[in-house]
């Protein structure tokens, strides 16, 4: 998803080496709470979900759900797998499966 460039990116590229997940959202939940372990600068963005389109997709191209990047004053702070459908999903899907925009 930070591959993409939108204001804020590169400090958010930054702190990948120094983030760590704290926490899941729920018992078998792909979705993580993060944090930044060491002092990197904020990105000079809202707080909230990160300017990118990130869906999944099955085998067949259908749209299944999608990942979305959450900051909070400026650092990662969340990575959520929203599904559509009845069984939510335990694991983040492969990168053949993610379209990003």
């Amino acid at each position: 998803m930070l591959q993409l460039d939108f204001p804020g990116a590169a400090e958010l590229r930054h702190q990948l080496d120094r983030v760590q997940v704290v926490a899941l959202w729920g018992s078998n939940s792909a979705s993580v709470d993060l944090r930044v372990t060491d002092d990197e600068p904020p990105a000079p963005i809202p707080d909230g979900v990160v300017p990118v389109t990130c869906t999944v997709i099955d085998e067949g191209g259908e749209l299944i759900g999608e990942i979305i990047l959450w900051t909070e004053t400026g650092m990662l702070s969340g990575l959520e797998y929203a599904w559509y459908g009845d069984e939510p999903p335990t694991s983040l899907p492969e990168a053949d499966r993610i379209v990003m925009s």
